[in-house]
């Protein structure tokens, strides 16, 4: 039985492959990636390669084996139709009788259009038959905190979520709780909401980028129109601008807390505050 994890040098992905280095042997673990470059180091640590794309479905014959763990990342390509991306491996690991797949999926609070694809990925997974386990990752801190270059810049954080709070979690955080669900037992057809412990608004986040910077940061609250200007204007292609606009309003419904405490649960340990992420990025 092998654990097996896609986009496994991808933000989340290394996250989960290093914690289950600390779990199981080296051996028992296969990165799929798509650059065996960037995997380098983690095959000289013992663990298994292996070169796949989710636009090469053929890439994923004979990769999965009966028996094995499978984590499904979801794609970050919004262009290249990422419902049928993770068809692929779906379809993939339903031919081979994996023993559970886990896909990390969007809060099922969220109605904005990026969760669209997570909401197909699931009903494909679901219709399968292949034991599953959706993990509805809420909001990363990393989000804001590896964005924090034009909040310094020009002392405010701008974004259209009005009073609207987010259970936000650390990368760290969410690859826990994955690993949790492919070392232990008992998680097969379960959907874990996930999220941090304590939400926070975006008026909150200014205040506490101000104490440990010691400057005076506001929060700019703009409408999602303007905030779709702002983020075109920064370069951003307009249909992911307008996606990325439309998560601040479902913040401003609600839609991203997360109050089920499944994560923390998962963990066995708190969720990592807000303030550490903030303080490890300003030192970053």
């Amino acid at each position: 039985m092998s654990i097996i994890v896609t986009g496994a040098t991808g933000n989340l992905g290394r996250h989960v492959v290093e914690q289950l280095l600390e779990k199981v042997p080296a051996e028992q673990i296969t990165a799929v990636v798509r650059n065996a470059e960037k995997a380098a180091d983690l095959a000289e640590r013992g663990v298994r390669i292996a070169l796949a794309d989710y636009n090469a479905p053929a890439s994923f014959d004979g990769l999965f084996s009966a028996g094995d763990k499978v984590l499904l990342v979801s794609g970050n390509e919004f262009d290249k139709g990422r419902v049928q991306q993770h068809k692929v491996v779906i379809d993939a690991a339903k031919a081979a009788g994996v023993a559970l797949l886990a896909y990390t999926s969007a809060p099922g609070t969220l109605t904005a259009a990026l969760a669209d694809d997570h909401r197909g990925t699931e009903e494909l997974l679901l219709d399968s038959g292949v034991p599953y386990t959706l993990l509805r990752n809420g909001w990363y801190h990393e989000n804001y905190t590896e964005n924090l270059a034009p909040v310094l810049e020009h002392n405010a954080v701008v974004a259209a979520a009005g009073e609207g709070k987010v259970s936000s979690a650390s990368r760290a955080d969410y690859a826990a709780a994955a690993v949790a669900v492919l070392t232990g037992e008992g998680h097969e057809n379960k959907t874990y909401e996930l999220g941090g412990d304590t939400p926070w608004s975006f008026a909150e986040y200014a205040a506490e980028l101000s104490r440990q910077t010691g400057r005076e940061i506001t929060y700019n609250a703009v409408s999602t129109e303007v905030l779709t200007g702002i983020l075109t204007g920064a370069g951003l292609p307009e249909p992911l601008a307008r996606t990325l606009a439309g998560v601040d309003a479902s913040i401003e419904k609600g839609e991203l807390v997360v109050s089920t405490g499944d994560l923390s649960r998962l963990t066995g340990r708190p969720t990592t505050p807000l303030s550490e992420a903030i303080a490890a990025a300003l030192k970053g």
